[in-house]
């Protein structure tokens, strides 16, 4: 097990921030080791979170294999709020890490499991690029892993899980896990299966009538309902649900359909994949990516919806990063809501990525992320924060669909904090890319603190049409700049 480098690393990004402000920029979380000849190292990409209590949890693909998934799933963990992390990676999944059996391994999803005390991660295994089977794999303390359990091994091609618990005392349903999947051998058919014995074993899969697509994120309502928010592929954002605690699913519906401008650079955003996520009164939040409100599609906001009962959605508003006006486009976002508020005052944060310029090229697009908050359940926003700039897509691994930061990216609430997890590259030197997975390192805490911001007085992220920075690491006390974290010159 290793101990993660706390290394900070600065944005030189706007005028605004100060040295001390700086100091406090990105920790790198992990970072790939592995040697195999089949990955491009060194990657890491598209991180999950989830938080309980002072812990956070984030899990990831490391070492990108270009048709398909990851030398293994990595982790980071912290169990004081954010301030120390460890890292390692999960056993038993992959040939490259004691003991695994499948070529690869991708798509972890994180949930903690409250009654039985047990994190949980979810992941694809794959052999010679095709996904085999859903595993998941538990910890009684989020450092320590077992080997995996294997949720389904029967369907043509697995792909795209995700899984959920019910930690909520009060409800019937305590206790229940829930992992959501996608058959991409019959034309993405979801699924689900319920475990109730802390992610031991698993439900037979329960084929959801008429549901396909891909992307779906269960969310675990206070009264123990399931509401499961998925891209549907009939150019929706589809939804389903479940009352009974997984015995059967239905009253498939619509969030709303989707609109959306192609991101440019060839990054792997072809998917508008949502993020889900529901806060303390069991109300359900869903983000995703969306051009409706560009005049003729000329780019991306990240907008959002939300439901009091799985079934009937709200209209569809925008989180205003940048006037309708901009060239900027936004997209992948990672939403997160404080499981303490609820409401009209429940605190909602989302991390994404952006281009200052939505007409660019794969050399000039500068790849950046920003994380917006809002402390009324999203009907008015703080001024965003941009956590890194300067990337350019040509440092990020190569895949099938284009260049990769990952299909989704996670933020998560730790103690009123929102810490966004994100995969962030410097240029390869040596033969190999630099693409490490990242976080703000005190946690976001403007909420309240800027200009609230709605669809009738939105400003741009700062400097965000013409900021050039770019990345820098430190050591622990901020004081000795280093060329890189692990002394590849």
């Amino acid at each position: 097990m290793l101990k993660t480098r706390f290394i900070f690393s600065v944005i030189t990004i706007s005028l605004w921030i100060t040295a001390a402000q700086a100091q406090k920029g990105l920790i790198e979380l992990s970072s790939d080791t592995f040697t195999n000849p089949s990955s491009q190292h060194a990657t890491e990409v598209e991180p999950d979170t989830f938080a309980f209590g002072s812990t956070i949890v984030s899990a990831f693909q490391t070492g990108r294999i270009s048709d398909g998934g990851s030398s293994d799933i990595g982790f980071a963990t912290s169990t004081n709020g954010g301030s120390t992390w460890t890292h390692g990676f999960l056993p038993g999944i992959t040939q490259f890490y004691k003991g695994g059996q499948y070529t690869a391994a991708s798509d972890a999803s994180v949930a903690y499991d409250a009654a039985h005390g047990k994190w949980l991660i979810g992941s694809i295994a794959i052999t010679n690029a095709i996904g085999v089977a859903v595993l998941v794999s538990s910890s009684s303390d989020g450092i320590t892993w077992n080997n995996p359990v294997t949720v389904e091994n029967s369907a043509a091609f697995s792909d795209k899980d995700w899984v959920a618990c019910d930690s909520n005392s009060k409800s019937p349903f305590y206790g229940h896990c829930y992992v959501e999947y996608e058959d991409a051998g019959i034309g993405d058919q979801v699924e689900m299966s319920t475990s109730t014995d802390g992610g031991q074993t698993w439900s037979a899969p329960a084929v959801i009538n008429n549901a396909i697509g891909l992307g779906g994120q269960p969310v675990v309502q206070i009264n123990g309902n399931v509401v499961v928010p998925f891209l549907s592929f009939n150019g929706a954002i589809g939804v389903f649900t479940s009352s009974n605690g997984g015995k059967s699913w239905g009253n498939l519906g619509t969030v709303s359909f989707v609109t959306s401008h192609q991101v440019a650079g060839n990054l792997r955003a072809v998917y508008e994949l949502p993020s889900a996520e529901v806060d303390g009164a069991g109300n359900v939040y869903v983000v995703w990516w969306d051009c409706r409100f560009r005049s003729n599609c000329s780019s991306n906001d990240i907008v959002l919806s939300s439901s009091s009962d799985g079934i009937h959605w709200s209209s569809v508003s925008r989180v205003p990063a940048d006037p309708v006006t901009s060239t900027v486009d936004h997209f992948i976002p990672g939403l997160a809501v404080d499981p303490s508020t609820s409401g009209a005052n429940a605190h909602l944060a989302v991390t994404f990525y952006y281009y200052p310029v939505a007409n660019c090229s794969q050399s000039t697009c500068n790849l950046s992320i920003g994380i917006m908050s809002s402390t009324n359940g999203g009907k008015t926003w703080t001024a965003g924060k941009v956590l890194g700039t300067g990337m350019n897509n040509n440092w990020l691994p190569s895949t099938t669909l284009g260049l990769m930061v990952g299909d989704y990216i996670s933020t998560s609430y730790v103690n009123g904090k929102a810490f966004g997890v994100f995969a962030g590259a410097l240029a390869p030197r040596s033969g190999k890319f630099f693409e490490v997975i990242a976080t703000n390192q005190a946690g976001f805490l403007e909420e309240g603190t800027g200009p609230q911001l709605s669809s009738a007085n939105d400003k741009p992220l700062p400097n965000a049409k013409s900021d050039h920075g770019t990345y820098q690491f430190w050591d622990s006390e901020g004081r000795i700049p280093r060329p890189d974290p692990d002394g590849r010159d």
